[in-house]
């Protein structure tokens, strides 16, 4: 390849416009991108455009998404290491393009050695000022919103990185459609107050508050994963809430034992194969409890409850727990939306939504959402 000797490397400290995207410690020396959807943003004024990247793992390797002027240009695998990738060249040096990195991959809470993170760029021109989005959306969920099955053929059942998108999900076409900057907050298995194996650590809620505690080991430690959040450099107009998936798994799930401690834990059925009230009830407090959590921390936003695209046997329990959130706290900003189920034609690999599915829910949910903002 020709070089170009034009090109100048900048830390992304150095870069006075640049978008970061997805929650991080704040630190640019480099940037640690955790959560799926996570990344960079810059309007690029040149021919040439590279990225310095480090990415490392045991298991589950990164991937990234390039999007040049909102079009997906180039999906990539990063083995393990720190390396140059090429963006784009031969580009009109007088065109401003618009340019995402976008991370595919949740943050894997089973793969301490997991990690991403980008340190500077090489370019042959000028980054411009980027336009703010007027809204802001917060999606929290499980599998479907790490987009787990969007990519690959429907009989593929491995686990792994490839098959998860960031791009092709039901979070970014609706944030596109409402112009609305986004962020993720996933992970595969996880629910409200247990895990798809009954596992009660696994949950979302416990960890909401800190930047990415899902994770685990003194790696994600130094990169800053286990923070405090700090919300007020990024308030959501609508706090979209998808979990429950994997609380009504659990009731068709073998116990889980802790190995260390001996605890045991199952969501049970009765007899006659309807959910046990006991257990129900446990999850409807933890529903409630995060709405309170969620309030705590985003004072202003619209919460929105979403389910439906892998069933429906938990909504009775999400509206009454709803109602019962909003007759305590007279919380008027929150609601419940259901959404699109899968089918046979849309479904995608490992029995998940496929991208069809995805197109469907979103569809759905901005025309929602555009009543709640008013727009």
């Amino acid at each position: 390849m020709k070089e170009n000797k034009n090109l100048k490397i900048q830390f992304l400290s150095e870069i006075k416009h640049l978008r970061v995207h997805g929650r991080t410690n704040e630190n640019l020396n480099p940037l640690a991108l955790f959560w799926t959807g996570s990344g960079i943003e810059l309007n690029a004024k040149g021919t040439e455009l590279w990225i310095e990247v480090e990415s490392d793992y045991d298991n589950y390797e990164p991937w990234i998404s390039i999007l040049v002027n909102q079009e997906p240009v180039s999906r990539l695998m990063l083995t393990a290491g720190r390396y140059w990738i090429c963006v784009f060249r031969g580009m009109n040096e007088n065109a401003i393009k618009n340019v995402r990195i976008i991370k595919d991959v949740q943050a894997m809470s089973g793969d301490s050695a997991h990690s991403l993170q980008i340190h500077s760029v090489k370019f042959d021109g000028e980054f411009m000022p980027i336009e703010e989005k007027p809204y802001k959306i917060e999606f929290i969920g499980d599998s479907i919103t790490s987009g787990e099955g969007i990519i690959g053929a429907k009989p593929e059942e491995d686990w792994i990185s490839m098959w998860f998108s960031a791009v092709d999900n039901y979070t970014t076409m609706t944030a596109n459609a409402l112009n609305a900057e986004c962020r993720v907050i996933s992970q595969s298995g996880w629910g409200v107050l247990t895990s798809w194996d009954n596992n009660p650590h696994a949950n979302i809620p416990d960890y909401y508050e800190k930047v990415c505690g899902i994770l685990t080991g003194e790696k994600n430690e130094m990169l800053g994963a286990f923070k405090d959040n700090n919300f007020d450099t990024w308030q959501p107009d609508v706090v979209v809430v998808n979990l429950g998936t994997n609380d009504g798994g659990a009731f068709n799930s073998p116990e889980w034992k802790d190995e260390v401690t001996g605890e045991t834990h199952k969501q049970r059925k009765n007899e006659d194969g309807t959910f046990n009230e006991e257990d129900l009830k446990a999850f409807e407090n933890a529903v409630e409890n995060f709405l309170v959590k969620l309030r705590t921390y985003n004072k202003k936003a619209h919460i929105v409850w979403v389910y439906g695209m892998l069933g429906l046997p938990m909504m009775p329990s999400i509206y009454r727990a709803i109602d019962s959130y909003k007759k305590t706290s007279d919380d008027k900003l929150v609601s419940v939306f259901q959404l699109p189920n899968t089918t046979d034609e849309t479904v995608g690999s490992r029995f998940h939504p496929g991208i069809l599915a995805h197109q469907k829910a979103a569809k759905e949910l901005t025309i929602y959402m555009k009543e709640i903002l008013g727009i």
